[in-house]
């Protein structure tokens, strides 16, 4: 591995570790009665920012244009996956800039939770993901992307729909569909995205 690919994969790995962290923090209940509506959707709102930027970089990494009839079949489900995690982010960092928003606007309003259309993008990247990683040897790296990763990242995207869908408010009721489920999602689905990142964190380059 190259010290440019090197430095990059540890910047995707620190993205996604820091942006984890952040919706675990956020998704916390007393993290939230502590600090209130506004600083708790701000901590989300950053954390999706850093989501994005090692999005990008996988993105980045995996190829800036998408794969041509000459890609083989893992790097072209690795590009796939990379891009629509990249969208999913972005989804995210909508809806979280909604959230904080609305609370400045109204601090009475409850923390931000996944939404559907960026938890379906992150599901769909993930099992292309896995997919990949079926043929990891011949992937652009084999050791970018590793099977503990692909399925812990898979774990976290089903945790960040079931979130999505407990979150769903309920108009007649003034409340979310399954709140406490909502809260245990994003928190579940965001300690995966962290073992995750962790685990594929490169270690001392290899210059090639």
């Amino acid at each position: 591995m190259t010290a440019p690919k090197f430095l990059r994969l540890r910047r995707e790995a620190w993205g996604f570790i820091v942006g984890s962290t952040l919706f675990i923090l956020g998704a916390v209940s007393g993290f939230l009665g502590a600090v209130g509506a506004v600083t708790d959707n701000l901590t989300f709102f950053i954390g999706s920012l850093f989501f994005t930027l090692a999005a990008f970089i996988q993105l980045n990494l995996s190829g800036r244009r998408p794969p041509r009839s000459t890609t083989n079949r893992p790097d072209r489900f690795d590009w796939w996956a990379a891009a629509i995690q990249f969208a999913g982010t972005l989804f995210f960092n909508l809806s979280t800039a909604t959230a904080l928003t609305a609370s400045l606007v109204d601090t009475e309003r409850t923390a931000w939770r996944p939404d559907a259309y960026g938890s379906v993008c992150f599901l769909l990247s993930s099992l292309l993901a896995v997919v990949a990683t079926t043929g990891r040897d011949a992937l652009w790296d084999p050791k970018a992307r590793t099977w503990p990763g692909a399925c812990l990242n898979l774990l976290g995207s089903v945790a960040f729909g079931v979130a999505a869908v407990s979150a769903y408010p309920i108009a007649e009721f003034g409340q979310q569909f399954l709140a406490s489920w909502a809260t245990v999602g994003t928190i579940t689905g965001a300690v995966c995205f962290l073992v995750a990142a962790v685990l594929t964190r490169p270690g001392t380059p290899r210059l090639s």
